[in-house]
C-alpha cells in the first residue's frame, strides 16, 4: 500500500511484514503541460533531471546524476537520462536505485532533487511525481506529487536518512532555482 506524502511528512522504510528494506528506487515522472496556441494545443519538450546527493554529517561526499550514473562506492545508480519526459503519473521517466545494504555507514542522508536542465519553470510541467519503490517486489511505498507548478526550475523532492538501524524517507517539496544539483546546494543544506 502506497502512502501519498505531503510536504515535510516522514515515513519509516520498513516492510509491511516488519522486515528491513534492502533496495529502493526513487522514480521521477513528468509530462510537459499542454499549451493552447493559434493552431491548437501543443507541448514543448522538457528535460528534467533527477539527482541524488549523498551526505556524511551534512557534507556532500558524492552525487549520482546524468553525468555520473553510479556512486563511487556503487550503492546508488541512475538508470539514465530522459530528455523529454512523458510517463507522468504512474510511470518513471528517470530512476535512481539505492542498495541500502551497500550504502557506506558514514553516509547518513541521501537527498533527491529534480531540476529543469532546459530552464523551463514548473508551470510548464504537469503530472510530476517522485515515488519510492521497494526494488525487491516492485511495490510502491510512497509518492510525493508536485502540484501547482510555479516560477521555479527545481525541486528538492525528498531525502532518505538513517534512523536508528533503519531508514526514513521525508518528503521535502521545496522549490528552488537551478539547472543542476550544484545550483541547489544552498537550498539543500537547511534540510539536513
Amino acid at each position: 500500500m502506497s502512502v501519498n506524502l505531503t510536504k515535510g511528512q516522514a515515513i519509516s522504510l520498513e516492510k509491511n511484514d516488519g522486515g528491513t528494506l534492502t533496495a529502493v528506487r526513487m522514480g521521477l515522472g513528468w509530462q510537459a503541460a499542454k499549451r493552447r496556441g493559434l493552431f491548437g494545443s501543443r507541448t514543448k519538450e522538457i528535460d528534467l533531471d533527477a539527482s541524488a546527493v549523498l551526505f556524511a554529517e551534512k557534507q556532500p561526499v558524492d552525487v549520482v546524476f546524468f553525468r555520473h550514473l553510479v556512486s563511487d562506492d556503487g550503492s546508488v545508480r541512475h538508470t539514465g537520462d530522459n530528455l523529454v519526459g512523458g510517463a507522468g503519473q504512474g510511470g518513471d521517466d528517470e530512476a535512481i536505485l539505492v542498495d541500502l545494504q551497500r550504502v557506506p555507514v558514514h553516509i547518513d542522508q541521501i537527498v533527491f532533487t529534480v531540476n529543469s536542465f532546459t530552464g523551463q519553470t514548473f508551470q510548464e510541467v504537469e503530472n510530476a511525481s517522485c515515488r519510492l519503490v521497494d526494488e525487491s517486489n516492485g511495490q510502491e511505498l510512497a509518492r510525493y506529487t508536485l502540484a501547482g507548478g510555479g516560477e521555479y526550475t527545481a525541486q528538492i523532492m525528498a531525502k532518505v536518512h538513517r534512523a536508528g538501524s533503519g531508514w526514513t524517507m521525508t518528503a521535502l517539496g521545496t522549490a528552488a532555482n537551478g539547472r543542476t544539483f550544484q545550483d541547489l546546494m544552498p537550498a539543500i543544506l537547511p534540510h539536513l
